[in-house]
C-alpha cells in the first residue's frame, strides 16, 4: 500500500503531522477507504481501482478539511507526515484482514474486493471489475 500512500494520497493529502486533521473521522476514514481498495486494486487481478473517481473523492476530502476550517499550511503539514501516513496505512492493513483478506491472499483480496462492490461502500465505489 505504499505507493499509494506516496502517489494518490499525497496529491490530495495522506497525514497528520499535528492534532487536527488527523482527528477529523471523515477525512482519515476516506484515506484508509482509498488505502484499502488501492490494495485490493493491486493484489486481485480481476478488480482495478477506479483511478479519476479516486481522486475525485480525495480532491473531495481535501474540499471537506478546507469546509472544516483547515488552512492550506495545516493540510499540507497533513500530507507530509510520514507516521501519520504509516498509521493510516495499519488501520488499512488491519481492516483488510479483519475481512479476510490477509497479505499475500490473492483470492481473499478478491473477496473482499467483491464483497465491497456488492455492498456499495465506499470501498466498492473505487473498484471495478476488470
Amino acid at each position: 500500500m505504499r505507493p499509494l500512500l506516496v502517489a494518490c494520497l499525497l496529491p490530495a493529502f495522506a497525514s497528520a503531522a499535528q492534532a487536527g486533521l488527523e482527528d477529523e473521522a471523515r477525512i482519515t476514514e476516506g484515506l484508509i477507504a482509498v488505502g484499502i481498495a488501492y490494495e485490493i486494486s493491486e493484489v486481485c487481478p480481476r478488480l482495478d481501482g477506479r483511478t479519476l473517481r479516486g481522486l475525485q473523492y480525495l480532491l473531495a476530502l481535501k474540499s471537506a478539511a478546507r469546509d472544516l476550517g483547515y488552512s492550506a499550511a495545516e493540510i499540507e503539514a497533513f500530507i507530509d507526515d510520514d507516521a501519520a501516513k504509516d498509521r493510516l496505512e495499519a488501520v488499512a492493513r488491519r481492516r483488510l484482514a479483519q475481512k479476510g483478506a490477509r497479505r499475500g491472499d490473492v483470492e481473499a483480496h478478491c473477496r473482499v474486493g467483491e464483497a465491497e462492490l456488492a455492498a456499495d461502500s465506499q470501498i466498492g465505489r473505487l473498484l471495478e471489475r476488470d
